[in-house]
């Protein structure tokens, strides 16, 4: 029975081959940044109020004119097709049946077009890398928009790729290099080898500009290891800006002063994140950042957090302390790996929930009510910068 976000992963790591859960559990170097995520969020306490009318519980956000119907979206995670041809898709799908976005990485094995069409409805957003040859992503950018996506999320904190030594010593690579080792390894998953079979081994198909066109090795390899675009400065906004009209948020904010940086451009939304444990290993946790960044904006734009979030208390600390909102990633890729569109699914109706219950106990009916009463019993460390 999965009944926690640890039974999940325990799944995950059963049936997929240990080179790609590994992909999807790692983090850079010795993964202190990862264990930091998690860390830093046990320590906030949550002191509940009694005595409140929590009948009614409103999970909803308002975002951009539009109504989520959790505090939660799924964030982009690129290579979903290693997990289970078809990922992408599937994570689309799923969040437009749970009322919440689904954002697309420009790493996803399926073009933008055919996963706006498998969603069937609901919000997606886009996520941008910016490679060394910008021209990639004008025309990715046209075409999102074009497709209907809804916000564009500029990815900041991968001017190179963080060394993910469980990577290195797998030998992970695309396309994918059949070693002994790596074929044991397949050969004991044969569930997974059998959907790979039957589904094609993934590719980046989302930077090609007409379907069926082929990427270079060097620009699969180049986004495989985020490189990218070094040049790209504060100035680079205005030329994301003449291609993008709707909303244009910045991911992979941990300075403050980069946060009134990104205000003063124009920007519409921060996510605060340390992409999950797996660029910088020395960075602080996304949530010890937190308030800082919510303080420096002083409401001028929404923040909203990533890296770290495996629970609804999880969510109920963010909006504590000034989350609009949360975006989960590695949870819905280890529902992704054990049930497909139906495991996704299932993980975030955990989710969803576990916050709901989360709130109740703490004595709040909306997001709105706990950021003007709760007060946590805890904060998370502090970071330097």
């Amino acid at each position: 029975m999965l009944l926690t976000m640890e039974d999940y992963r325990s799944r995950a790591r059963k049936v997929l081959p240990r080179f790609v859960f590994e992909f999807v559990d790692g983090g850079a170097e010795h993964e202190s940044c990862l264990q930091a995520n998690r860390d830093d969020f046990e320590r906030i306490r949550l002191t509940p109020r009694v005595l409140r009318d929590t009948r009614e519980v409103d999970a909803s956000v308002e975002v951009y004119g539009s109504t989520w119907r959790q505090p939660f979206a799924l964030a982009p995670t690129g290579l979903n097709g290693v997990v289970r041809p078809g990922g992408d898709g599937m994570l689309a799908r799923a969040a437009a049946e749970m009322g919440v976005p689904f954002v697309l990485s420009t790493a996803s094995n399926q073009r933008a077009e055919e996963v706006r069409a498998i969603a069937g409805g609901g919000e997606q957003w886009l996520q941008l890398y910016v490679m060394q040859d910008r021209r990639l992503a004008e025309q990715l950018v046209r075409r999102a928009r074009t497709a209907g996506y809804r916000a564009l999320v500029l990815t900041a904190d991968v001017p190179v790729g963080g060394r993910r030594w469980r990577d290195v010593r797998n030998g992970f690579s695309m396309p994918f290099r059949v070693t002994p080792r790596i074929a044991w390894d397949v050969a004991r998953r044969p569930g997974w080898a059998l959907r790979m079979l039957s589904g094609g081994s993934p590719r980046f198909v989302n930077l090609a500009e007409q379907p069926g066109e082929s990427l270079s090795m060097e620009v699969q390899a180049s986004l495989l290891a985020r490189s990218m675009d070094r040049s790209l400065t504060w100035d680079s906004l205005r030329w994301l800006r003449s291609l993008w009209g709707g909303p244009l948020l910045l991911k992979g904010v941990l300075h403050r002063e980069d946060a009134v940086l990104a205000a003063r451009h124009g920007v519409d939304g921060l996510i605060v994140s340390n992409h999950g444990g797996r660029q910088l290993d020395a960075a602080p946790s996304s949530i010890s950042v937190l308030p800082g960044i919510v303080d420096a904006v002083a409401g001028r734009i929404p923040v909203f957090l990533d890296s770290g979030v495996r629970s609804g208390a999880d969510i109920v600390r963010a909006q504590a302390l000034g989350a609009r909102a949360v975006f989960i990633g590695r949870p819905a890729l280890y529902g992704l790996a054990c049930g497909g569109a139906r495991g996704v699914a299932d993980v975030m109706r955990l989710l969803a929930e576990d916050y709901e219950r989360t709130m109740i106990l703490s004595g709040s009916a909306s997001a709105r009510q706990a950021r003007a009463s709760w007060e946590p019993a805890g904060q998370p460390v502090q970071s330097i910068g």
